[in-house]
């Protein structure tokens, strides 16, 4: 699979994750190309934590609004209806529990559900963000992100990189399938039928639980 492949892989199986009326906050880079693939029955309300509820799709090109733009500085528009306030406000709605879902990209994720998605120890890097608020203030948290990096695992026993959160991820689909964190370990619920269970457990730095009904990606 090349990269573009890969990509579009994860972002339509994560679009499955999203049903009509949630509340969604998609964070930068993979996790923005989910609702391009979201059927067209369900309607979700998008927040963004620089202050917006009700984003739209991003504008055509030469249509942008310089005053309309997400958390990572990105274009958007603005559904009708939809409400721009400040952070304060944008980060109540976040820690008050009032984020059906976030879905986030990350660096390393592991089988006890810790996250670090944010620094690289000796790169620069802008911050955290609101990766923070969101991990432990969204009710379901579902990680997108290839399964390696340059052949790296990125699925790990106990993260290395400094973390996020601790045992804030609910789920993780890759390329290679989709898995649950649950006190006993990591479920792989479903495998991407281009790959043997072999090749998704050698790719992973930690020992896979295979669901008894795992049903194919």
């Amino acid at each position: 699979m090349d990269k573009n492949q890969i990509r579009e892989t994860i972002a339509r199986r994560a679009a499955k994750e999203l049903k009509d009326g949630y509340v969604v906050n998609l964070g930068i880079g993979l996790p923005t190309q989910v609702l391009k693939y979201l059927p067209a029955d369900v309607k979700v309300i998008m927040q963004s934590e620089n202050g917006c509820l009700g984003m739209g799709n991003p504008p055509a090109p030469g249509q942008e609004d310089p005053d309309l733009i997400d958390a990572g500085g990105g274009p958007i528009t603005l559904k009708e209806g939809a409400s721009c306030f400040d952070s304060s406000i944008s980060f109540s709605i976040i820690r008050g529990g009032h984020v059906d879902v976030t879905i986030l990209g990350s660096l390393q994720v592991d089988e006890k559900g810790n996250i670090a998605n944010w620094c690289i120890p000796g790169k620069k890097t802008p911050g955290m963000g609101g990766a923070m608020d969101l991990v432990t203030g969204a009710k379901k948290v579902l990680v997108t992100m290839e399964h390696t990096a340059k052949g790296n695992h990125k699925i790990l026993k106990e993260c290395t990189l400094p973390l996020t959160a601790a045992g804030q991820v609910d789920r993780i689909i890759t390329e290679m399938g989709v898995m649950d964190v649950t006190p006993e370990g990591l479920v792989l619920r479903e495998i991407n039928a281009e790959f043997t269970l072999e090749q998704v457990q050698e790719a992973t730095g930690c020992k896979l639980i295979v669901a008894n009904d795992l049903k194919e990606m």
